[in-house]
């Protein structure tokens, strides 16, 4: 897997309409948290919501050859879940089909419940 060093080398890379589909998952993220900070996690941009935060304080997203996913973390999953019922699904992730539209919007209050989230576990 090559080793990219910026969210944008790692898009540039991709083919279309994976580069665009991903560019319109950052933007949303971006858009709900626009702190939020571009790193990697196992090899596909995430997006901590804390300085230095592990796994399950970023969202990540990623392209496949039919589709593209977000893993925004199994609570936000559940919390979802009627408006996530069109699309295939796994523990932790969602995957959207490259002949569908992402519902952006959706994208954006899943990405702010999980920074609540974050936000409220960090204060424990």
């Amino acid at each position: 897997m090559p080793k990219y060093n910026t969210i944008d080398e790692y898009i540039d890379a991709q083919s279309q309409p994976q580069a665009e589909r991903l560019q319109e998952l950052r933007n949303a993220i971006l858009k709900a948290v626009p702190d939020a900070i571009e790193t990697f996690n196992y090899g596909v941009p995430a997006f901590s919501f804390v300085q230095n935060g592990k796994r399950d304080q970023q969202i990540m997203i990623g392209a496949f050859k039919n589709h593209v996913g977000i893993y925004p973390h199994p609570t936000t999953i559940v919390e979802f879940e009627k408006e996530l019922s069109e699309f295939n699904q796994g523990k932790g992730s969602i995957q959207f089909p490259l002949d569908q539209s992402i519902p952006m919007k959706l994208i954006v209050k899943m990405v702010k419940y999980r920074k609540k989230l974050i936000q409220s576990e960090s204060k424990k």
